[in-house]
């Protein structure tokens, strides 16, 4: 396995998932050809759209040998969630800067239940009525559970319940015990049978 804290190995784009507590790492070595890390900066800026609180981080690039290369290690007290990131450009000249790039990341919790699992209980709990306090404030693109409808809380159900069991399957496959889609079958011994056997 290569070494994770080696720059050398470091995802080439910012992971789709993270944990709390974790390494955050990955570089840009794509962006230096029209943005010289001489002439640019290079910011990640994380929001949070899915969780129990509002939350955001900032991340900026340092310069390593021509490419913007990101570390962030003070994540034990991030809020995972769901978030939109966004990547700015700003040229150093004039303090310019543009949108560059957007997506979603999951940040995952260090405790034994995902993000998804944290969601999916939550939701069924609200569902039955027995939800706590920290679980009907918990919310969904800026939305609390408990004024959902139950159709809305449904949907996000299904939805939350098949990451679920896709990590469920991700982690199976990973601790090589199979991914649980497949029935192993056992027809015992191939010796003869003897009077004795039954």
């Amino acid at each position: 396995m290569a070494n994770i804290f080696d720059t050398t190995n470091y995802p080439s784009q910012i992971p789709s998932t993270l944990q709390v507590g974790g390494y955050w790492a990955w570089k840009r070595g794509d962006l230096s050809a029209d943005y010289p890390t001489s002439a640019y900066s290079l910011t990640y800026k994380l929001h949070l759209i899915e969780g129990s609180t509002s939350a955001s981080i900032t991340i900026n690039a340092a310069e390593q040998n021509g490419e913007y290369v990101f570390t962030y290690t003070n994540t034990g007290s991030v809020a995972p969630g769901q978030y939109k990131w966004f990547a700015k450009i700003k040229r150093t000249a004039d303090n310019a800067d543009a949108h560059l790039e957007s997506g979603y990341i999951t940040i995952e919790s260090e405790l034994l239940r995902s993000f998804a699992k944290q969601m999916l209980d939550a939701i069924e709990a609200v569902s039955l009525n027995r939800a706590s306090m920290d679980q009907s404030s918990m919310s969904i693109a800026g939305r609390s559970l408990s004024r959902m409808s139950i159709d809305e809380l449904n949907g996000f159900r299904d939805k939350y319940k098949a990451e679920y069991l896709k990590e469920v399957k991700q982690a199976r496959i990973k601790n090589g015990t199979g991914s649980g889609n497949t029935i192993k079958a056992s027809f015992g011994s191939l010796k003869t049978m003897n009077p004795t056997d039954y």
